[in-house]
């Protein structure tokens, strides 16, 4: 099921506060840059930057899930690793709000999201 309509502008207050602290300068945006997508109940967050082949195509190279667990009333945090899969963040694998998570994003203590 879906965020509703209030949720997801709760959503991306919250990524927006990440985005602020984490995008690049504006004037290399068209380079590389962070976005990130709604999907189902999970926030994709993902890398974009110019193909090395092709600077006018992008390529999105993911580096953080959040997914609302709503049965459970909890968010889990995931990493993108080399073998292309969905790892749990286990330093803090779920937290009760997103802001929480995206907190540990930005830290990376553990270099998991941003090497």
């Amino acid at each position: 099921m879906a965020f509703s309509e209030i949720e997801i502008k709760r959503i991306e207050k919250a990524i927006d506060g990440f985005m602020a602290k984490r995008r690049p300068p504006a004037h290399i945006r068209n380079e590389v840059d962070f976005d990130h997508r709604i999907n189902g109940q999970s926030i994709e967050l993902f890398e974009v930057r110019a193909y090395y082949q092709d600077p006018e195509q992008k390529v999105e190279i993911p580096f953080a899930k959040v997914t609302y667990v709503k049965t459970q009333k909890l968010w889990k945090l995931f990493w993108h690793k080399s073998d292309m899969k969905w790892h749990s963040y286990e330093p803090l694998p779920t937290a009760k709000e997103l802001e929480e998570l995206l907190d540990a994003v930005d830290e990376d203590e553990y270099r998991y999201f941003f090497g």
